[in-house]
């Protein structure tokens, strides 16, 4: 019998025991769609997560109040205030003698505020910055502007809203934003009412960052956060943006040196600061994900296996089943090689189809996934390579191949007197 002949017996055989097949299929269908939407899932939660970190840029430096090593985090992450950062250090950091290759500086600080605007009240965050945040971070104003450096330096009540603050406040009232007057108060603050702050502008949807929402945030001058909401006279950070990323190495060597001179610092073990890079961020988060996105491949790939064993089991009942067909085939001329290809063609048949539908299902099913994400506002990336769609397929082939060559082996080394005599 030629290939083609082959090739049609094989298929008759399959329809005629179409339940078997089926089940058959759908332990690969499984398989290759969970290979396909785990691979997926790895690159969406690669994709928000980066996204999260370079939404600041790759050329964003930060200094954070408090040593870090390579034990642990800055003290301030557990609790413990450290109020050595201050105004004079970011005057220190704008000097282009000290440090080149800084574009511009912004010192912070933050904390969580109610904002009440006639009856209207929420709870939300601020942020204590100076003008130079808009030069820092990238962002577009949808109303009014960002307060420049006048009133930044003459201590102006004024107020820039996320667009979440600006929607809850004002969006039901159908009340323009700019220029009215809303009260915040701090979560540290005791006495009543809050500090009136003009609404100047209100910036554009951006979404998250570093996992905290910039859209659920009120800008305030640095001083009014500081002095009228926090009470402090210290800095939680300086952000610094660089020419170039790759000036990085050198930023940070300029900025310790000046930071060490400005807190009289000898010795590296006593430095009171920690420095961070978000590019180093970036490539350290790549790293992780990476391997992450690995191990879930291989995870999938056990599932295929799995289906591989069950086309195995399969193929194995079948042969018996088919014992007196064997038999009689061999009786009449068919070779040990004819009845070999035929059961490997069966078995790399339900592999290939259930592949094909798999992929089919495992994009659906990772679509729906993305757009999930999207309803529930993450930015989550559709990511279906062409490397899954091949490696899920090629496994899946290679599974029915290697699974059913036992089979086929088996089935090809009946003898054909034997075989007849078969109950």
């Amino acid at each position: 019998m030629d290939f083609l002949g082959t090739i049609k017996l094989v298929f008759r055989t399959l329809l005629a025991r179409k339940g078997r097949s089926f089940l058959t299929i759908l332990g690969i269908v499984i398989g290759v769609a969970g290979v396909i939407i785990i691979i997926a899932l790895g690159a969406g939660a690669q994709s928000l997560i980066l996204g999260q970190v370079t939404k600041l840029g790759s050329n964003i430096l930060s200094v954070q109040p408090g040593k870090s090593n390579e034990k642990g985090p800055p003290s301030e992450v557990f609790g413990i205030t450290v109020t050595t950062l201050v105004n004079s250090d970011a005057d220190s950091l704008r000097s282009k003698s000290q440090v080149s290759h800084a574009l511009a500086v912004c010192s912070m600080v933050r904390g969580s505020a109610s904002a009440t605007w006639q009856n209207k009240n929420i709870d939300t965050n601020f942020m204590g910055v100076e003008s130079s945040y808009s030069n820092v971070v990238d962002f577009t104003m949808r109303q009014g502007n960002f307060f420049n450096q006048q009133e930044q330096q003459g201590n102006a009540n004024v107020a820039v809203l996320g667009s979440t603050v600006a929607s809850e406040l004002f969006d039901s009232t159908g009340v323009d934003p700019i220029g009215q007057v809303i009260k915040v108060k701090s979560s540290s603050q005791k006495e009543a009412g809050g500090i009136p702050l003009r609404v100047i502008g209100v910036i554009t949807s951006r979404g998250s960052s570093f996992f905290q929402d910039n859209d659920d945030q009120i800008f305030i001058p640095l001083t009014i956060g500081q002095e009228q909401l926090l009470g402090i006279h210290y800095l939680q950070s300086i952000n610094i943006k660089l020419d170039s990323a790759d000036n990085a190495s050198q930023t940070i060597a300029d900025i310790t040196r000046v930071l060490k001179q400005n807190h009289h610092i000898q010795k590296d073990a006593d430095v009171d600061f920690t420095i961070y890079n978000v590019a180093d961020a970036i490539s350290i988060l790549s790293t992780i994900t990476n391997a992450l996105r690995l191990f879930l491949t291989a995870m999938a790939a056990i599932s295929l296996v799995v289906g591989g064993i069950g086309i195995l089991n399969i193929m194995l009942a079948t042969v018996a089943e088919r014992t007196r067909e064997i038999g009689l085939r061999k009786a009449v001329g068919a070779t040990n090689v004819a009845i070999m290809r035929q059961f490997l063609l069966e078995a790399g048949t339900l592999t290939f189809l259930g592949g094909v539908f798999g992929i089919i299902i495992g994009i659906i099913i990772s679509y729906l996934i993305t757009l999930l994400m999207h309803y529930l506002g993450y930015d989550w990336a559709f990511v279906v390579s062409f490397s899954s769609i091949f490696l899920a397929v090629g496994v899946s082939i290679l599974t029915g191949v290697i699974f059913g060559l036992y089979p086929a082996l088996k089935a090809s080394k009946l003898n054909p007197i034997e075989a007849l005599r078969y109950e």
